[in-house]
């Protein structure tokens, strides 16, 4: 059986697309502002924010209610005919982003027996980053009773020769184009094209050539290794939450009935990591509720570190109008955001604090102008260092990277039957 598979898509009609599409959930965590001006602008209509639960609101303490709402409002878009649906299809995607760069996707479902986020994996799918188990639960609980999904998850490919979605752009107008909108916010444009049967088998038949063992030994210079296909890029957590909840349906199924079961399958869409269009960005962290300075001499007398350039890791932070740098050389971690990582887990579990993950320098620092804040900044990894990086030493420190901005970020648009 196929890894990624052509699906059975949802895709709305008769709706406004600019409101039925909002941004995934977990952007915006910490400026409600932006949440509720969407909640404007939707208004009245039929819309993906109804039944998503953005975590901006996980601690309102209203979420049971909330959950039960949402999962209310995806039987009544079933039932009112919401959804006209694409049968055993991909959709591609093309992405116009805010910078006017377009990027390209193919929406398809995923084969979750052959996921697993545990540390050390070998699975052909896997996570990129550290999964963070306690983010799990509140995330099972919306998709228990759920009977859609709609997704946010970016999967990666390490496609050098750009064989499985760049030629699907010389046939665009042999397909239907099915949406063609404005996302809302000034978020960039967005055009889907139902990909036709000889351009679907195209797609399988490069994928199945990217699994080749042999070809996978060659390329990364690994052996007795597990060959890693797919690699979650965005919604690490989504997946690994429909990982988790499949694992719990299963186990009251039959052979026959896991063979084909919904929920053993999530919708994505797949992405080649070498897209021209496609850039890193670092995900930073601000802490809230702490003293910020003595937050940072404890960082400083952690790692010994320097306020002179050594040669060293450097991270960047600002508090309160003040900003500067340290830099670090005695640490085990490859990467400054991990450094960083470790000693702010062991700092807040011993003297309290909040922390955030935050898109944007600039959204740090007006954050950390607050009292009791403080934002730390780095640079980004290199994307071509992904793949090599996961296979080698394992899944990256939890928040590693982002795939562009948050204005960038997948929009909940298709959605697919989980029950």
């Amino acid at each position: 059986m196929a890894i990624f598979q052509s699906a059975d898509i949802l895709i709305p009609q008769n709706v406004d697309f600019e409101k039925w599409s909002v941004v995934a959930c977990d952007q915006y965590t910490s400026e409600r502002e932006y949440w509720e001006d969407v909640k404007t602008i939707v208004g009245d209509s039929p819309s993906t924010l109804n039944i998503i639960f953005p975590e901006v609101y996980l601690e309102d303490g209203d979420g049971d209610e909330r959950i039960k709402r949402i999962n209310a409002t995806m039987e009544e878009y079933l039932k009112k005919g919401i959804f006209r649906e694409l049968k055993d299809t991909f959709i591609y995607v093309k992405r116009t982003q805010p910078n006017g760069k377009t990027r390209h996707g193919i929406v398809g479902k995923l084969d979750l027996e052959e996921y697993d986020f545990s540390k050390g994996s070998q699975s052909k799918i896997r996570a990129t980053e550290g999964t963070i188990i306690e983010r799990i639960p509140p995330r099972q609980r919306i998709r228990k009773n759920a009977p859609l999904e709609a997704p946010h998850i970016l999967i990666l490919i390490d496609d050098r020769g750009k064989t499985v979605v760049e030629p699907l752009e010389e046939k665009v107008n042999d397909f239907e184009k099915i949406y063609d909108f404005d996302l809302m916010k000034n978020s960039g444009h967005i055009v889907g094209y139902n990909v036709d049967e000889a351009s679907k088998n195209e797609i399988l038949s490069a994928i199945e050539k990217l699994g080749d063992k042999d070809a996978f030994e060659s390329k990364y210079g690994v052996f007795d290794r597990g060959v890693l296909m797919f690699a979650a890029g965005d919604g690490n957590h989504s997946l690994a939450t429909a990982k988790t909840c499949w694992e719990e349906i299963k186990k009251d199924l039959s052979e026959e009935e896991i063979a084909t079961h919904p929920a053993r399958f999530a919708l994505v869409e797949l992405m080649n990591i070498h897209d021209d269009t496609l850039e890193f960005e670092p995900i930073q962290r601000i802490i809230f509720d702490t003293e910020p300075k003595k937050l940072l001499d404890a960082l400083v007398n952690h790692y010994n570190a320097s306020y002179t350039n050594n040669g060293g890791q450097r991270i960047d932070y600002t508090y309160q109008g003040n900003e500067g740098s340290i830099y670090i050389t005695e640490t085990d971690s490859n990467l400054p955001v991990g450094t960083l990582q470790k000693f702010l887990d062991k700092y807040l579990n011993e003297n309290g604090g909040k922390i955030d993950y935050i898109h944007g320098n600039d959204v740090v620092r007006s954050l950390a102008k607050n009292d009791n804040a403080i934002g730390f900044m780095v640079d980004s990894m290199e994307k071509n260092d992904l793949f090599t990086t996961v296979i080698k030493d394992g899944s990256l420190p939890r928040k590693t990277f982002s795939m562009g901005e948050a204005a960038d970020k997948r929009f909940y648009l298709e959605c697919k039957k989980i029950r």
